[in-house]
């Protein structure tokens, strides 16, 4: 799922191209994507785009009489931008808004359809779809350690929750985990103040650095390639290679449609993570060191 830094880019890339242009037509590629009602889609029709924003990881593209467009991409929805009158990449295609520049193609690949798109009007009604997430630049340190304190829950779960922490998801949580030294199942009643420190600093210098990065991909053109694995994160994705910084071999965790990649090594001294299918699997077969495997 696009997290923070993807969804800074799309909103800079979109921005430089449809600010100030007219939705000429809006077209409904798959019924399933549309979830609200009233305004119809068709009310953004003859409206010009005068904003442009993210709440949480969703982005709003804002016209005028406080009416808004919705897009939340979840895990395998994408945007494109096509020259004008290219036609949008078939069954993939869920909406397309014609501008006189260029065509804005929402697509998802797979069968399961999990993105929406929502048509709201005034303010207090786009302010429902935000989930109340810290935003971790804005806040103060002491802001954050209450927010992780709130609930007990592991660092995992309590980074990529969006009632705690705004922008945050699966990859970048394991990427600020393996800066901050710290295990995803540490849980947060338990943490020192130290550790708050170190979390604070790895969570704003990875999301900082990793949108500079994506800026710097990307230029002037449109974000083509988003995806949850970029080349060049230290520990997502990278199950079995070893760690750029001490050279162990990355493990896995894997629970339902996600996974928790983390340094043994650098994060849990050395101690292997009971894998929720596996371990089980293996019972007294599964080693709880890196010296065991």
């Amino acid at each position: 799922m696009p997290e923070l830094p993807d969804i800074t880019v799309y909103v800079e890339a979109l921005g430089r191209r449809v600010l100030g242009r007219e939705i000429v037509r809006a077209r409904l590629l798959n019924p399933f994507v549309l979830r609200s009602v009233e305004p119809p889609l068709s009310a953004l029709e003859g409206w010009a785009v005068r904003g442009v924003s993210r709440v949480g990881k969703r982005l709003v593209l804002e016209m005028d009489d406080e009416l808004f467009l919705v897009m939340h991409l979840m895990i395998a929805g994408r945007l494109r931008w096509l020259a004008p009158g290219k036609k949008p990449p078939g069954r993939l295609a869920l909406l397309a808004l014609d501008f006189g520049n260029g065509t804005l193609v929402l697509t998802e690949a797979g069968s399961t359809r999990r993105a929406s798109v929502h048509v709201v009007r005034g303010r207090e009604t786009l302010r429902a779809f935000d989930r109340g997430g810290l935003d971790v630049f804005a806040a103060t340190r002491d802001e954050f350690a209450a927010r992780l304190r709130v609930e007990n829950h592991t660092l995992k779960r309590s980074l990529t929750d969006p009632r705690l922490f705004d922008g945050i998801g699966n990859a970048y949580s394991d990427e600020i985990l393996h800066r901050a030294r710290l295990s995803p199942l540490r849980l947060t009643s338990k943490m020192s103040d130290h550790e708050i420190d170190r979390l604070v600093e790895a969570t704003r210098e990875t999301l900082a650095e990793w949108t500079e990065r994506l800026r710097a991909e990307v230029g002037d053109g449109f974000p083509e390639k988003v995806t949850a694995f970029h080349e060049g994160m230290v520990v997502h994705g990278r199950f079995r290679q070893p760690c750029p910084v001490c050279g162990a071999p990355v493990q896995r965790i894997r629970y339902a449609d996600n996974e928790t990649n983390y340094c043994a090594r650098c994060q849990t001294g050395g101690r292997l993570l009971a894998d929720r299918a596996l371990s089980r699997l293996l019972k007294q077969d599964w080693p709880k060191s890196l010296d065991e495997l």
